[in-house]
């Protein structure tokens, strides 16, 4: 996983809530064990007509979307299944985080566990990113906060172990293989 201390980006704004992971990614898509290419497939039956022609209406198919490495989505984005091909369509397409005021357990921690930084906010500043799509914006994980071009700055929740290993760029095994050393002097006493 590639770490994260900050993103400075752009956003794009979807501001539906209730997003479910199958509008995220539709089933007839979870075919593959590899996360790469699923990010042509991210919100296909909302950016793509039955014919495979891109929606000029929908904002991934906007010109100003292009390289935008936020999502801000609209209340309680990521629920439904427990497809861990949500979070990894999202991080193919190219975005490193997803602010909302509300985001599923079960996304939530896939995301975590694959690099995708999720950030809930408090209600005003989600209403000030609903408001302002496109406004570049900070998500750092060092101080845990989002910066606003206004200035303003909110703080974000999120656990120690999962803070760390997004800092480091680690997945479970990953912390745990960083612990060979420990775990091999604990055994040898034992």
């Amino acid at each position: 996983m590639e770490p994260i201390k900050r993103i400075r980006s752009r956003t794009v704004v979807v501001p539906l809530e209730d997003i479910d992971t199958d509008q995220i990614i539709p089933a007839r898509f979870l075919t593959t064990t590899t996360k790469d290419g699923l990010g042509r497939h991210l919100f296909a039956d909302w950016r793509y007509s039955s014919d495979g022609a891109p929606k000029p209406d929908f904002v991934l198919n906007r010109p100003e979307a292009e390289g935008a490495e936020i999502l801000v989505a609209g209340r309680n984005f990521g629920c439904g299944s427990s497809r861990e091909h949500a979070p990894w369509a999202l991080l193919d397409y190219g975005f490193r985080a997803v602010v909302s005021t509300e985001i599923a357990d079960i996304f939530r921690n896939n995301a975590l566990k694959n690099g995708l930084l999720p950030v809930i906010v408090d209600p005003d500043t989600h209403a000030w990113l609903l408001e302002h799509p496109g406004a570049e914006i900070t998500v750092d994980l060092e101080t845990t906060s989002v910066e606003l071009p206004t200035g303003a700055r909110a703080a974000f929740p999120i656990d120690r172990f999962s803070r760390y290993c997004l800092m480091n760029g680690l997945d479970q095994l990953g912390f745990l293989l960083e612990q060979d050393e420990a775990i091999a002097a604990f055994e040898a006493r034992r």
